[in-house]
């Protein structure tokens, strides 16, 4: 697989995240907006969030799209791109799969909590 094939492939699945947090959170996304897919091979989060974002989807978020998953490796980046305030995500995903979400243990049992007393 070409390199820009590569890149196009993680595009696509930053794109399709950026699109379910506005959606989720009701501000738009794109380009110069609260929520915007990063360009390919820049340093930090996958998904840039302004800070009215961040404050209803605090998350910091890294976005995988390969066919050999490196689940370990993955968190790990997750973790050292994680802003101040949030907590990282890993959305993962390969050729006619759905996506799946990774997170934290503690994370997942208190969300799973708050939606549980609601």
């Amino acid at each position: 697989m070409r390199a820009s094939s590569k890149k196009a492939k993680g595009r696509r699945l930053q794109q399709e995240v950026a699109q379910k947090i506005s959606e989720a959170i009701g501000l738009p996304c794109g380009q110069d907006q609260p929520i915007e897919s990063r360009g390919m091979s820049q340093n930090g989060v996958d998904i840039r969030l302004d800070s009215e974002a961040r404050k209803r989807f605090p998350y910091s978020v890294e976005c995988k799209n390969q066919e050999t998953w490196s689940l370990p490796a993955w968190i790990k980046q997750a973790q050292e791109n994680q802003m101040d305030g949030t907590d990282w995500m890993v959305v993962c995903s390969k050729n006619r799969t759905r996506a799946v979400v990774v997170l934290d243990i503690d994370v997942f049992f208190e969300l799973f909590k708050k939606s549980f007393q609601s």
